[in-house]
C-alpha cells in the first residue's frame, strides 16, 4: 500500500470539485439515484477519485435499491478504513480510503451476498477504470 497523501485544507479545496470536497472531506452525501455509477454495469477496477487507490471490483457491484452504487467487498481490506459515526443517531461504520482518508460512504451488515456487507459508496469518490471495451449500461 502507497504511503497517506498529506494535504491542507486548503490543497484539497484546490484538488476537489465542490461536491467532491463537500462528500470526501465534510463527510457529506451526493442526492441518491444522481450518481455517475449508481446504474453502471461496465467492466473494471473503481477506484479513489482523489488519489487513485483502487478500492471495489465491479464483479463485487450489485444493485442495492438505495440509489448509491453498492459492493460486497473491497478489492484488499487494506485499501478502505473503518470508523464508527453516530452523527445520525444512529450507529454506522463510515468508510474511508486507505490511501487519502477520503470519506466514501458507509457500510451495513445487510448485503445480500455471503459477505452479507454492503458498501453503500458516493459516485463522485469513484474513477472507474474500464476493463473491457464492450459497456452495457
Amino acid at each position: 500500500m502507497d504511503q497517506p497523501i498529506p494535504k491542507t485544507e486548503a490543497e484539497w479545496r484546490e484538488k476537489l470539485t465542490p461536491e467532491q470536497y463537500h462528500v470526501m472531506r465534510e463527510k457529506g452525501t451526493e442526492a441518491p439515484f444522481t450518481g455517475e455509477y449508481f446504474v453502471t454495469k461496465d467492466k473494471g477496477v473503481y477506484r479513489c477519485s482523489v488519489c487513485g487507490n483502487a478500492l471495489f471490483a465491479s464483479d463485487t457491484k450489485f444493485d442495492s435499491g438505495t440509489g448509491w452504487p453498492s459492493f460486497d467487498a473491497p478489492v484488499d481490506p487494506a485499501r478502505v478504513q473503518y470508523h464508527e459515526d453516530m452523527s445520525q443517531g444512529v450507529r454506522r461504520v463510515e468508510v474511508t480510503c486507505g490511501r487519502c482518508g477520503a470519506h466514501l460512504g458507509h457500510m451495513f451488515d445487510d448485503g445480500p451476498t455471503s459477505t452479507k456487507k454492503r458498501f453503500c459508496i458516493n459516485s463522485v469518490c469513484l474513477k472507474l477504470e474500464k476493463t473491457a471495451s464492450e459497456t452495457t449500461s
